[in-house]
């Protein structure tokens, strides 16, 4: 079974950090895309970061300049550093991985911003 599992949610105050990491097992190879998506509270799942197997990168326009996106792929994994965290932010982080089979996804991992 395919398997991404996140890491590093967590509880913060408005204006903090936290890093999201995720790893995607060797059955995922070259994923032609990894990134993140997130779903606050009664709103639908929406992009926050996405790398492609080129190095293009995309931002949702509410975290450009805060949040950054990075991969690893010799570990085949996707990182999201994400500082001035505001309320806003606050939802449920899901890791994917696109391939020619399509998207996989990861459990979710929780980000709760605190004002």
């Amino acid at each position: 079974q395919v398997q991404l599992v996140e890491s590093g949610g967590g509880s913060v105050q408005a204006g903090g950090s936290l890093k999201l990491a995720c790893v995607a097992d060797r059955s995922i190879y070259n994923p032609n895309a990894m990134g993140w998506h997130r779903r606050a509270p009664g709103k639908d799942s929406e992009l926050v970061a996405e790398v492609t197997r080129g190095g293009s990168i995309e931002y949702a326009a509410s975290v450009k300049g805060r949040f950054t996106i990075s991969r690893d792929t010799d570990n085949n994994s996707v990182s999201l550093q994400m500082n001035n965290l505001k309320p806003e932010d606050t939802g449920v982080y899901s890791c994917y991985a696109e391939t020619g089979w399509g998207r996989h996804w990861g459990q979710g991992t929780q980000v709760t911003v605190s004002s």
